[in-house]
């Protein structure tokens, strides 16, 4: 950094520390506030004034944090971190590193006093923010942490009593559901280990973060009884899967979880999967095709089938990619008032105003293809099938798309010339099948780059190898760094890609005659179809994602 620029830091900080007591400001608000420098040259220039080393997030996430000497807590407060390097290095990363009464605190806190280094407070708060679920957790149970043995003689009884104040399992539940809602995560995942205790997940924007671990055998015992008593599932029987559901308030509203137990080798291992019925409501409100990310030609195609009078429309993809979502989107688009829209789901994740909405109950005996049955019965123009299982509702849903009914469905496949396949095994006749289906769509979600993070970057060669990309001349490739909007991770959202495939009357003549998968594609391309990987390179040319993104999530 230029001498001018030291001259001006130093002047900036003398400043700072006479102003910011009045203006009851931070001084480091003020100082970056004052500079208007990019976050980077800020950083190194107040390192190159107090002389100390200068934190990026990637050397940050090179370390551990040292709760232990400073906690969470007040690691958040005061913008800080000591942080342990592999090499056994320890570093006290502060974003004001003219603090001295912080580092006389830390200092005293230690036998050794730790160095100095600075980073962006931003950065320090982002790399916190993947500590925070643990530490909340931890914390719920600290007096009890030591004393593992006194928890197993009352794990029965306390669980199943109203007076849950006064359990730290209870309270460790609770905060570990306050956690995840408050980090937008779409499950929960408490995983045993072969040393015994937990390790806690949750997935965020369709990846699992790791969260932290909770030690001890008992406590994991103690852990997972504590939500089979909430989901009303039996605590005794641990050999076989169970599943069940149950509801909490949180922040004024109620939020439901289905739950599913399995057991393993180490335990018994649990996901909890989160559905915010008011956010669902509120995204739906604004919700169009429109909204999803899909290219406009795309979306110009999705529309003119949902507006078909017969015939079936069908999504499919992996668990998680957005299926209902889309339906859900061309649905509210045709949901006029003038057609009886019936659906079918498990469970019912939005709600439609002016749509009879059925929930599957097995328990009870409605099953999709029970319902599908009373459906037609019911004077339908249109129909949802949250799912297509097995053959008995598939061969349900294409009749129905064969005598007059608009169907939406989806079905488990990982392309759309692999729903081919999935339907022939499920006993329906390819001649029905292609009659009856107008169009199918094979759809992921991506993560897009963090818009506050992201900068220029260049993709790796292995990258660019895996995805076998040769050049990536007239690219605005970007990459996020991590910062505290996106939690450290580089992304923030998510946007569909999608591969339409338009059935006409040669490719319907193709299937029924059994043409290979080969010659279907090459038909199929000739007339129009992209492929995923197409629709989801042109996100990585455009800068909105990353070709890591991308190898992630498209094969």
């Amino acid at each position: 950094m230029k001498m001018e620029h030291d001259i001006d830091i130093a002047r900036v900080v003398a400043q700072a520390m006479r102003v910011a007591p009045a203006d009851g400001r931070r001084r480091i608000e003020v100082m970056e506030e004052r500079l208007a420098l990019a976050p980077a040259d800020f950083v190194a220039g107040l390192a190159e004034l107090a002389g100390v080393e200068s934190f990026g997030m990637a050397r940050l996430l090179q370390g551990k944090p040292a709760f232990d000497h400073l906690g969470f807590g007040d690691c958040l407060r005061l913008e800080c971190v000591i942080l342990e390097l592999a090499d056994g290095r320890v570093y006290l990363v502060v974003a004001d590193p003219f603090d001295g009464a912080l580092q006389d605190r830390v200092g005293n806190l230690m036998p050794v006093p730790p160095r100095l280094a600075v980073a962006h407070r931003a950065d320090i708060v982002a790399y916190l923010h993947r500590y925070e679920e643990s530490s909340r957790a931890m914390d719920s149970i600290t007096q009890a942490a030591d004393n593992s043995e006194l928890d197993e003689g009352i794990t029965d009884i306390s669980l199943r009593t109203i007076s849950n104040d006064t359990s730290p399992v209870v309270r460790l539940v609770n905060s570990t559901l306050h956690d995840a809602f408050k980090a937008g995560a779409s499950d929960i995942h408490l995983e045993s280990g072969p040393a015994g205790g937990i390790v806690l997940r949750h997935r965020v924007d369709g990846v699992l973060v790791a969260v932290g671990s909770l030690g001890g055998m008992a406590l994991a015992e103690q852990v997972i009884s504590r939500i089979k008593v909430m989901a009303e599932l039996d605590i005794a029987e641990r050999r076989v899967p169970q599943d069940g559901r149950f509801r909490v308030a949180y922040g004024g509203r109620e939020i439901d979880l289905r739950v599913s137990i399995m057991p393993s080798i180490h335990g018994e291992d649990a996901v909890l999967r989160i559905l915010d019925r008011r956010v669902l409501s509120d995204e739906l409100s604004a919700l169009t095709l429109d909204g999803l990310g899909f290219d406009a030609a795309t979306i110009d195609s999705l529309r003119r089938l949902a507006r078909r009078p017969y015939g079936m429309l069908l999504v499919t993809g992996p668990t998680g990619s957005g299926k209902t979502t889309t339906l859900y989107a061309a649905l509210g688009e045709i949901n006029h008032g003038d057609d009886k829209i019936v659906t079918i789901e498990d469970p019912v994740e939005y709600q439609l105003k002016g749509v009879l909405q059925i929930p599957v109950n097995e328990k009870k005996g409605l099953t999709f293809a029970r319902g599908l049955r009373s459906i037609l019965r019911h004077d339908p123009d249109k129909i949802m099938v949250g799912e297509i299982r097995d053959g008995e509702t598939a061969q349900i849903a294409v009749q129905s798309a064969l005598t007059g009914h608009l169907v939406f469905t989806t079905v488990h496949a990982n392309s759309v010339f692999d729903v081919l396949g999935r339907f022939a095994h499920m006993g329906v006749e390819l001649y029905s099948l292609v009659a009856a289906l107008n169009g199918i769509v094979a759809q992921r979600l991506l993560r897009i780059n963090c818009p506050a993070c992201s900068e220029p970057a260049e993709p790796s060669a292995e990258q660019l190898r895996l995805a076998g990309v040769e050049s990536t001349q007239g690219w605005q490739y970007r990459a996020g760094r991590g910062c505290g909007e996106c939690r450290g991770s580089g992304y923030k959202g998510r946007k569909a890609v999608a591969e339409l495939l338009l059935l006409d009357d040669n490719l319907r003549e193709m299937i029924v005659g059994r043409e290979s998968v080969r010659r279907l594609k090459e038909v199929a391309r000739a007339g129009g179809t992209r492929l995923l990987r197409e629709t989801a390179l042109d996100l990585v040319r455009n800068g909105e994602t990353t070709l890591e993104e991308l190898n992630r999530v498209v094969a």
